[in-house]
């Protein structure tokens, strides 16, 4: 068997180190290549050793330096390589077949595009592809013939549920619910949210994730996010995208049918189940996931947004079909103040309640035009940024 070629664009992350767990289980069938990190020198040196990939890149020029100097000392022979241009060239270069995109944030979209183009199996974990690229990313998809599987959860239960044919999901499909956990604040007072630290926010009670993520669980703007991606990656219009609240975490996401059944995708809250989904789609491998055990589940509960308070509770969450709603380009506008708006308060700048303020503020104050090309989306990227921070320095 020829081994397939994998990069993984943030492989220090979460979603890099359980792509590399479920990769371990299959070492005949797989080949690391290329391994990214941002700035985090001792754990991609760890994993050069680990895997000895032909390639390290480091977003982080002064990083960069600091990594090939440690992987001389130590013999290994690893290629260390610096800055998105790098990165790009790499993904598109025949030492690549397979690419785990799971760099956070709108960083990562330079590097996803060039796989698209360049027709790759595209395990796509980065949000900000979509939600920023949005029909830019998805043309390049079409035009390079690349073969796009997401990763996130909610989106991977989905494409398992829908379909083989997408040329047959508007005609079969009633519409796509996805399923949300409500994260730590789903019982809490909306009033008393203002008080919230980030180590409350960021203590997920079903998934162990990033700290940005799991502040966008505690909003749930992580599902604003995910219904703006269902809309690129299926096709659906924004009507026919509903969320449900659903705590046990154990159905990930649902698809009504025209007749009124219901395919569902069922599992343990465990990302290596969406990943050894991507790696191997059509067949299947082991993950390494605790099989589902249906004897000793609790009892499934469901919860609408229009009960128990969750509209004022998660305010953030309408703005996914407002920004679908309004002109191209807003919800590159969206992406960038909530990312803004997330780092504030992790750094305690502002208040937890204060995440959805900036939103709206950024989102008032960017009228975007249709992008043309990445350099309109990074554009436009910096000019939402800049107005979050504006917003941001006068809320102190």
């Amino acid at each position: 068997m020829i081994r397939q070629r994998v990069a993984i664009l943030g492989s220090t992350g979460s979603v890099g180190a359980n792509t590399l767990d479920v990769l371990a289980r299959h070492p005949g069938r797989y080949e690391v290549t290329v391994l990214c990190a941002g700035s985090r020198v001792e754990p991609l040196l760890a994993q050069c050793a680990r895997w000895k990939p032909r390639y390290a890149v480091m977003a982080d020029e002064a990083a960069a330096r600091q990594l090939a100097g440690r992987i001389e000392a130590e013999r290994l022979p690893v290629k260390v390589l610096a800055g998105d241009a790098a990165l790009e060239d790499l993904v598109v270069s025949e030492h690549v077949d397979t690419v785990m995109a799971a760099i956070v944030g709108a960083a990562g979209l330079a590097s996803c595009l060039a796989a698209a183009r360049a027709g790759k199996r595209l395990l796509l974990a980065n949000k900000e592809a979509l939600v920023v690229g949005g029909e830019l990313f998805m043309a390049a998809v079409r035009q390079g013939g690349a073969t796009l599987l997401p990763i996130d959860s909610e989106h991977s239960a989905i494409f398992q549920s829908l379909p083989e044919d997408p040329a047959s999901w508007d005609q079969r499909v009633d519409k796509i619910i996805l399923t949300a956990s409500g994260g730590p604040f789903r019982t809490r007072a909306p009033a008393s949210l203002r008080d919230v630290t980030p180590e409350q926010a960021c203590a997920h009670p079903n998934w162990v994730m990033g700290r940005k993520i799991s502040v966008d669980s505690a909003t749930m703007m992580n599902k604003a996010l995910e219904v703006i991606e269902a809309r690129y990656l299926f096709g659906l219009p924004p009507q026919r995208l509903e969320v449900v609240i659903h705590p046990q975490s154990v159905i990930h996401s649902m698809v009504q049918y025209r007749d009124h059944s219901v395919v569902a995708q069922l599992g343990t809250p465990d990302m290596r189940v969406p990943i050894a989904v991507g790696l191997a789609w059509p067949e299947r491998i082991a993950s390494g996931a605790e099989p589902l055990d249906f004897t000793s589940l609790a009892d499934m509960t469901f919860e609408s947004l229009d009960r128990h308070g969750h509209r004022e509770r998660f305010p953030g969450l309408a703005l996914a079909w407002e920004s679908l709603q309004a002109p191209a380009g807003t919800t590159a506008v969206l992406n960038a103040a909530n990312e803004e708006a997330v780092a504030a308060f992790l750094d305690r700048r502002i208040r937890f309640d204060q995440i959805h303020s900036v939103n709206l503020a950024t989102l008032e104050r960017v009228v975007p035009s249709k992008p043309q090309a990445l350099a309109d989306l990074l554009a436009l990227d910096e000019r939402s940024r800049q107005a979050a921070r504006a917003y941001i320095a006068a809320s102190g």
